[in-house]
């Protein structure tokens, strides 16, 4: 008797699932086909960010290697096109080449570059943090106290890898200015900060105890 049941069961949910798979057969189709549409979309998108970050590469290195100081100007061209891609990866080392080659005398054409890679670049976090950081040191040789603070203004108040970096660099800006006690703040806010990269904070304790105490 159970057997039977259990079969009537058996046969009454096959032929409820036969009769759905029947009354929703288009429904299904097109959800099928929606979600093969999607698929096949997302692997297309994959393969044309591919191909565009090898062809990326391709140009970056083709540029840097063929650099000469008296094709100056048309680097300088072909490293802007490439900063203008906001490619997360050949965006800021065409910027670098440019810095660590200096090609690009005029500072404020400097930083018009870098304010394009961190404001319109999409980046994770941290890079961002590091672009930040290098346009920080960058300028920290020319710019005044307020603005150097407000390049890194993003770092400091935030708990940021770079952090201890961007307060090293302001100890070392103030002390290069004199202003030995605000200085040794900015080396002693590296010895309270949790986490800190243990050289940065070698180096902080050092110049405290060497040339900033009383």
């Amino acid at each position: 008797m159970d057997e039977e049941i259990t079969i009537i069961d058996s046969n009454t949910r096959n032929e409820k699932f036969k009769n759905f798979i029947i009354n929703n057969k288009i429904r299904i189709i097109v959800g099928l086909s929606i979600i093969f549409v999607i698929i096949i979309g997302y692997l297309l998108i994959l393969e044309v960010k591919e191909r565009n970050e090898i062809k990326l590469a391709n140009q970056f290195n083709l540029v840097t290697i063929n650099f000469k100081t008296e094709n100056k100007k048309i680097t300088i061209d072909q490293l802007t096109n490439l900063i203008n891609e906001n490619n997360p990866t050949y965006s800021p080392l065409a910027l670098y080449f440019i810095i660590d080659n200096n090609l690009i005398e005029n500072k404020n054409e400097i930083n018009t570059l870098f304010n394009k890679i961190i404001n319109e670049t999409k980046l994770d976090k941290e890079i961002k943090n590091l672009i930040i950081y290098k346009k920080a040191l960058f300028n920290s040789d020319f710019v005044t106290e307020n603005d150097l603070l407000k390049i890194l203004s993003p770092i400091i108040s935030s708990e940021s890898v770079w952090k201890a970096h961007s307060l090293y660099l302001l100890g070392e800006y103030f002390y290069s200015k004199n202003e030995k006690q605000k200085a040794k703040e900015f080396f002693e806010k590296i010895l309270e900060t949790k986490n800190v990269n243990s050289e940065i904070k070698a180096k902080s304790q050092k110049r405290i105890n060497r040339d900033l105490s009383e």
